[in-house]
């Protein structure tokens, strides 16, 4: 079974894994509390669409945010390593980290670094236009952003260095959430299906697995031929 780690605003019980671990919280001092109802329903609908691609995902959630969606870098790098310090039996293969902090911070930074040298795929939203954010702007993280061009199925390619994907755009009729943050969860989602069916990735080979999938590139859609 693919693990996924959901660094959010929560999500719902029945996310909970049966290993002891479950929801864990961070506070602003970046120390774990107690967890709380998910009030913004951020992480309940990035939770929905990973586990929508790939029903059998056993999803774990870190809480970073309260009533509003503001976090800082010290909350989210505790996340990061709760989830790279779980065993290895229960350590998510893949962490999906729908935001972006505009401030490259060390803690993040390193935290960051410590995750994927442990190779667990970090997917990152990125914004699909202006500056790059943290902690999507660092080596080995999969930087990911919503795509309106993108069906359900599709992968885009809009920069070099960028995977978009299915958004939940309101330009096909789509209501509720959407976005960059929406993006990241859908490439998470396409990614679980690939290890799911093909084993576990590492960083590098997750970009490289979803790249060549890409049917959208840059500003124009072309087919790709696949050997």
């Amino acid at each position: 079974m693919i693990r996924v780690g959901v660094i959010d605003s929560g999500g719902p019980l029945t996310d909970h894994a049966n290993d002891g671990h479950g929801h864990v919280a961070f506070g602003p001092d970046g120390c774990q509390t107690t967890v709380t109802p998910d009030r913004l329903g951020h992480g309940t609908a990035v939770a929905g669409i990973i586990r929508r691609a790939c029903p059998p995902v056993q999803i774990r959630h870190a809480q970073v945010f309260d009533e509003r969606p503001v976090t800082s870098a010290l909350r989210v790098a505790a996340a990061l390593d709760w989830l790279q310090g779980l065993p290895e039996a229960d350590r998510p293969h893949l962490v999906c980290l729908s935001l972006g902090l505009r401030a490259d911070r060390a803690v993040l930074r390193e935290a960051c670094a410590r995750l994927t040298a442990n190779g667990m795929v970090l997917v990152a939203a990125h914004p699909a236009q202006g500056e790059a954010c943290f902690p999507a702007a660092y080596p080995r993280v999969l930087a990911a952003t919503g795509d309106a061009r993108c069906g359900w199925d599709d992968l885009s390619m809009p920069r070099p260095d960028v995977i978009g994907a299915w958004c939940n755009s309101p330009e096909h009729g789509q209501v509720g959430m959407g976005g960059a943050s929406i993006g990241a969860a859908r490439i998470v989602g396409h990614l679980a299906v690939m290890m799911a069916r093909q084993g576990t990735l590492a960083p590098v080979q997750a970009f490289r697995a979803l790249a060549d999938r890409c049917l959208i590139l840059g500003p124009e859609r072309r087919k790709l031929a696949h050997g």
